[in-house]
């Protein structure tokens, strides 16, 4: 079973999305698995000066920044650390990333990885796997 939700920054939680939303579609499904009990993650390979927008204080259990820990994605390592950070098992975990080689990192560590290529397709997975609805 699915516990966590695990989410890279650029192009995958920035991602305005087709139809326009007030704010992205994917940091409005990651707000709506929190209050399911769906622990989250910001996995990003930033530069250690990066952090996430102050208007998103408390919404991730754990946060990993690759220039922080010094590992980057997709070496296995960022992702058994993400998993640990939640304590949680990778194979708990799904990686949600707009970069194929990153997703492969994810699931070479035991995560289910998502391919991000649209906030609507992404969306539809992530409801399969986690058996939440994560869209009005």
């Amino acid at each position: 079973m699915l516990k966590a939700l695990v989410l890279d920054y650029g192009g995958v939680l920035t991602d305005p999305g087709e139809d326009n939303a007030a704010e992205p579609p994917l940091l409005t499904a990651l707000r709506r698995a929190r209050k399911h009990g769906v622990k989250t993650a910001l996995l990003s390979n930033a530069d250690g000066w990066w952090q996430p927008p102050a208007a998103w204080q408390g919404l991730f259990d754990a946060t990993v920044i690759s220039g922080e820990v010094g590992l980057a994605k997709p070496e296995t390592e960022i992702y058994l650390l993400t998993a640990a950070k939640l304590n949680l098992q990778p194979q708990e975990c799904v990686f949600v990333d707009d970069l194929a080689v990153n997703v492969r990192g994810a699931a070479e560590a035991g995560m289910v990885g998502v391919h991000h290529r649209s906030t609507r397709s992404t969306l539809e997975e992530l409801e399969i796997l986690l058996a939440i609805a994560l869209r009005d």
